[in-house]
């Protein structure tokens, strides 16, 4: 295996010269450096993690929490564009990923020993299932710096998505398209979802309609099948709603199918609205109106939130960063003549 001390041979300087060449130091010139780094690319060397951490004190390493209460993984359309943006931001400044779990090689610890143990410079909590868990409270009060995605805590700073102005833009613009008769079926409690369920009562008493109880149905997130159950019941009403908005896009599949069985056309009989912009809403038929969340610069304001707080350039009490994202129309939404 290559050396340090290869390097610096075969460069005729010191193994401290190499050594800072390596490490970006500002007393090496920038000529020195690009010669050091050049040869060390022609002799294979690669880096010692564990030695560098040694020197360094940090390790290079992110650790991600990612847990969802639908258990889709990755294969969560939204999360994993959100996970890809913070991907692609630490990896250009340099940093690697581990995913934090409950369990290493069989052994059950808590999250802030997962990150301890993988010896991660910080973390980042993209989705967790309950925020007032006792182990992801651990983690966010520990010494570990975190941030936090969708979700404010006193402990550290926070990247968020808009859902206020989402809710906001998605009833103004069924509002605009003539209907009045606008429910909304809401996802697990959370504070993206009493967001969202602020903004959906909000909009429609300033547009002076009233919200109706009949019209509010809770179902998950990414559970297609629940939606279409509740999308069932809604339409079934004795006085219908014209425009229903779904918790997601993949949710919205659901609210499809059931009008599909029953008959109903999108958007002649009914109105669909999603949210979150994913590409499956491009495919679906109708092309679904909905609300696209910018997931590339959640991820990659939540990198460089964590890699600022981890370099002690930003606090712990850091204002958090609010995400805008913008109404995508699409043909789900039919416009009723007034």
């Amino acid at each position: 295996m290559v050396s340090i001390k290869d390097i610096a041979s075969a460069c005729g300087v010191s193994i401290a010269t190499v050594s800072k060449a390596l490490n970006d130091h500002k007393d090496v010139s920038e000529s020195t450096k690009t010669m050091i780094r050049e040869t060390a690319k022609k002799l294979g060397y690669l880096p010692n993690s564990q030695a560098r951490a040694l020197k360094t004190n940090r390790t290079y390493n992110l650790g991600v929490l990612f847990a969802e209460r639908a258990q889709s993984g990755i294969t969560h359309s939204h999360f994993a564009a959100v996970l890809n943006g913070f991907k692609n931001e630490a990896e250009a400044n340099g940093y690697d990923i581990t995913f934090i779990s409950r369990q290493i090689g069989g052994t059950r610890m808590t999250y802030y020993e997962h990150c301890v143990c993988r010896n991660v410079d910080g973390a980042v909590i993209v989705c967790a299932d309950d925020f007032e868990d006792p182990e992801v409270t651990e983690l966010l009060e520990s010494s570990v710096p975190t941030v936090t995605i969708d979700y404010e805590s006193p402990s550290c700073p926070a990247v968020l998505s808009n859902n206020e102005f989402g809710m906001r833009s998605l009833v103004e613009y069924a509002y605009s398209m003539g209907h009045r008769k606008i429910a909304y079926i809401y996802g697990e409690t959370s504070r993206v979802t009493s967001v969202r369920l602020q903004s959906y009562k909000d909009t429609l008493e300033r547009l002076n309609i009233n919200v109706r109880d009949d019209y509010l149905m809770q179902g998950r997130y990414h559970d297609p099948a629940s939606a279409e159950k509740l999308a069932e019941k809604l339409v079934l009403l004795d006085d219908p709603p014209t425009c229903i908005i779904m918790p997601d896009d993949f949710s919205a599949v659901g609210a499809l199918t059931a009008f599909e069985k029953l008959g109903k056309c999108v958007p002649e009989d009914v109105s669909v609205m999603g949210y979150d912009g994913i590409i499956l809403s491009s495919f679906l038929s109708p092309k679904l109106t909905t609300f696209r969340q910018d997931t590339d610069r959640i991820g990659a304001a939540a990198a460089s939130q964590l890699i600022a707080l981890i370099k002690k350039e930003i606090p712990a009490d850091a204002p958090a960063v609010m995400i805008d994202g913008c109404l995508r129309e699409g043909s789900s939404v039919g416009e009723i003549r007034r």
